[in-house]
């Protein structure tokens, strides 16, 4: 079949007639006024001629004249990616000769540069895609324009959003004129522009309608014809909205934060992370006086801080206690909600929570106990981490068994309170010292105090590493000129020399990228980032940028700090200058263990990692999956239920992977959502024009310039000595990176967060909630990071420069 009446064509046969024409046989299907259209199969395409006469005969059958030819491919408005203007329309088409050269052009827009790019970026492959063609007939518009029934930039679904103009509709999609804009939320909407009211209520009904019946949010391409008649010209799903909460089951708007960057983990988690740190989160929370819901939102993990923000006990200081790890973007979307009368204090809002209230006298006792004997808390807590380490485990032969123990080590958190309240002194120690020295220091000067800090875990790993690659050095041109996943494979394998990488991971091959997630692979099971980051650190050549060095100089430099804060605190006052140089001192010997209780729960990770693929195995062996860890597109419950029936799960696995590959192509995350989607953000004040500095927050004092070097994932990543690695987040896998770095930029995060930490400790400038950074920073160009200012200074790009990846 090459040629088509848009009639005839089933929907579902989106291999044969593309995406465009899919959608308009849906609408036909729907009773939607279409134009009549016939469509060019892929068939045709595939022959690589246009096949004349059926084409000319369908032609005649529209009555000739003016038609459009638009382009269908194969890869068109999918729910994920609408290839928007990639591929090649052309209007107002007439005649045979003219017609069968608007074909050709289709055909050939698919492979323009354009269109390349945005597969690439789609992470579609080039040879999966086919095009057709779709020739309509054209509507002679009075008005015409493009219908999103919800809201493109807030994420609103109780908003939809015309833009409309005289004429066609392309100038209106090409941009090319200055559309009325209409924002319609259910009122009755003014009268105003090229749009009468009655026409607006209609758009949006038409809107509702479709949304309803196609199940998914629309973008409408629409016009109005010199007799009033409305045409829909296209329909396809809008690809850019976050996805919506889960309903609510209380009345009224919910408020969502996200709690991933406190991990500085933006990417999603898997099926069975997310079903682990669901439970996790909400107990800690609950350690804490805080009752919160943890719910999956784009495989991101959000918690229902409403009853918080209407509790009058809770949300005045809710803004307060979210600074340590949620920064300064959450904050901002919080507090102004505080004045948004939907979430008003509530008088009965108020709760008491037992388990914070049983909590309470045990962490005054631990935090004092802490801050009076600093060096046996931290005795006590890596005494534990080695416990830890070094603890026997045996794992049961059946997979029924096994699942028992995944639901002990989950219900077994609370043995690590020898490390909880040690860590949570010098979090607190580090929250008390801005406002005691508030006219004595600044916030660089703190966070001076806070560098070339001891007793980190993640700074210790980072260092072994360090020294593992100077072992390295006889393997040096192996090491530089093999790729790293080969390096990999190849130790994986046995077939590298020792040099200690097997004693490093050992201790610390239970770390990765997004750890805190038990789906995903850590660097035992494949070490191609460690490889990457032993590349990185045999480049560094210059003895005084060794990663040693440096973090001995933050070490001394932040000593000297703290003498001088200490004596400028006791000239102002003599009693305050005592308490301050106490909790300086107690600052640089506790606040370091802020890793440890995250490393110390990476061992109970590890232990339901290997026993979650052993039942992976099982379920392999029986044909259930194709691989062992498909078992992490699971949840706990999912997994047990498994276990116990004889279901084939393959189907399940194979759509969960291809939605997690989707949201890993995610470039932005909302820091914060309501129930009907809107990013909070979008509704905050806009930000002054940050002029020829970009604008965050300093998290690590310093000033440096050096080129950007823009990093999405660590994997494989490279850095020369010197670089800016600018990231929309980092974790504890990252770090190594910074050994190298000249500096940091990231479009999340919190002063205290991992990141921003471990870059104070190797006296890097480090600059955080940067919106769009990765994107407003490209690869080679030459910047200056101030972390005093929280400013990013772009030089204008050379022609060599390259371009973020």
């Amino acid at each position: 079949m090459t040629v088509l009446e848009l009639t005839a064509i089933d929907q579902w046969r989106r291999d044969l007639v593309g995406g465009k024409a899919a959608g308009l046989a849906a609408l036909i299907l729907l009773g939607e006024r279409v134009p009549d259209a016939f469509c060019v199969t892929t068939e045709a395409h595939r022959r690589g001629e246009v096949p004349r006469d059926e084409v000319l005969a369908a032609y005649e059958r529209l009555g000739g004249g003016p038609v459009a030819v638009r382009s269908s491919a194969t890869t068109e408005d999918l729910p994920d990616a609408s290839f928007a203007g990639q591929q090649d329309t052309f209007l107002s088409v007439t005649g045979p000769d003219e017609l069968l050269k608007a074909i050709r052009a289709c055909w050939e827009s698919l492979h323009t540069e354009r269109a390349v790019a945005y597969r690439e970026a789609a992470g579609i492959a080039h040879d999966t895609v086919g095009m057709a063609v779709v020739v309509q007939r054209m509507i002679a518009p009075e008005v015409a324009g493009v219908m999103f029934t919800a809201n493109p930039l807030t994420g609103s679904r109780g908003e939809t959003v015309v833009d409309a103009a005289p004429g066609l509709g392309t100038a209106v999609v090409d941009g090319t004129t200055v559309a009325d804009h209409y924002v319609l939320d259910g009122t009755e909407p003014a009268e105003r522009g090229c749009l009468a009211p009655a026409r607006l209520k209609e758009l949006r009904e038409v809107g509702e309608r479709l949304r309803r019946r196609l199940g998914t949010e629309q973008d409408v391409e629409w016009a109005y014809d010199h007799d009033g008649e409305l045409w829909l010209l296209q329909a396809r799903p809008i690809t850019t909205l976050f996805p919506l909460p889960p309903a609510a089951t209380k009345p009224g708007p919910r408020l969502y934060v996200e709690f991933g960057h406190v991990q500085g983990m933006l990417q999603p988690a898997t099926p069975m992370g997310m079903s682990t740190l669901k439970s996790m989160v909400a107990g800690m929370l609950a350690s804490v006086g805080l009752t919160v819901e943890i719910v999956d939102i784009g495989g991101r993990l959000y918690g229902d801080l409403t009853d918080a923000v209407r509790d009058p006990s809770t949300r005045q200081r809710l803004v307060k206690l979210m600074a340590v790890d949620f920064g300064p973007r959450a904050q901002a979307a919080v507090e102004h909600l505080l004045d948004d009368p939907r979430f008003a204090p509530q008088p009965g809002a108020r709760r008491r929570n037992s388990a914070a209230l049983a909590t309470g006298p045990k962490a005054l006792f631990g935090i004092l106990g802490a801050l009076a004997r600093p060096t046996a808390a931290r005795a006590r807590v890596f005494g534990e981490i080695e416990r830890l380490r070094r603890q026997p485990v045996t794992d049961p032969p059946t997979a029924a068994e096994l699942l028992d123990l995944l639901d002990e080590a989950t219900a077994g958190s609370d043995r690590l309170s020898s490390i909880i309240w040690p860590v949570v002194s010098g979090l607190a120690v580090s929250a008390v010292l801005p406002p005691l020295l508030k006219g004595i220091a600044d916030d660089a000067e703190i966070h001076t105090v806070l560098g070339g800090m001891p007793h980190n875990v993640t700074i210790e790993m980072d260092l072994e590493l360090w020294r593992t690659a100077q072992r390295a050095a006889p393997h040096r041109e192996t090491l530089l000129n093999t790729p790293p996943d080969r390096l990999a494979a190849a130790y994986l394998a046995g077939s590298l020399p020792e040099f200690g990488l097997t004693a490093f991971l050992e201790t610390y091959g239970n770390r990765s990228a997004a750890e805190v997630d038990v789906g995903v692979p850590r660097w035992s099971e494949d070490p191609t980032p460690v490889f990457a980051i032993l590349a990185n650190y045999l480049r560094v050549t210059d003895p005084e940028q060794a990663p040693d060095r440096r973090f001995a100089r933050a070490a001394a430099t932040a000593e000297a700090k703290l003498t001088e804060l200490t004596e400028r605190a006791r000239r102002a006052h003599r009693l305050r200058g005592a308490l301050a140089g106490f909790l300086l001192r107690r600052a640089r010997q506790l606040t370091g263990l802020r890793e440890a209780g995250k490393f110390a729960g990476l061992y109970a990770l590890r232990d339901q990692r290997r026993r979650l693929l052993l039942i992976g195995t099982e379920l392999r062996e029986n044909g259930r999956i194709e691989h062992a860890d498909d078992v992490m597109f699971l949840t706990v419950s999912e997994l047990r239920t498994a276990v116990e029936s004889h279901d084939d799960l393959r189907e399940t696995v194979a759509g969960r992977r291809s939605q997690y590959a989707r949201e890993l192509r995610r470039r932005t995350v909302p820091v914060a959502l309501l129930s009907d989607g809107t990013d909070v953000e979008t509704l905050l004040p806009a930000r002054a024009a940050d002029g020829p500095a970009l604008t965050g927050m300093g998290a690590a004092p310093g000033r440096v310039s050096g080129r950007a070097r823009v990093v999405r994932d660590p994997a494989g990543a490279s850095i020369e000595p010197g670089e800016i690695l600018v990231a929309p987040t980092t974790d504890p896998g990252w770090t190594p990176l910074f050994l190298t770095a000249g500096g940091l930029v990231t479009e999340t995060g919190a002063v205290m967060a991992h990141g921003p930490t471990v870059a104070r400790e190797y006296g890097i400038p480090a600059v955080i909630c940067v919106p769009g950074a990765t994107e407003r920073i490209r690869t080679g160009q030459l910047i200056t990071v101030d972390g005093a200012t929280g400013t990013i200074t772009i030089d204008q790009p050379s022609a060599s420069d390259g371009t973020a990846h």
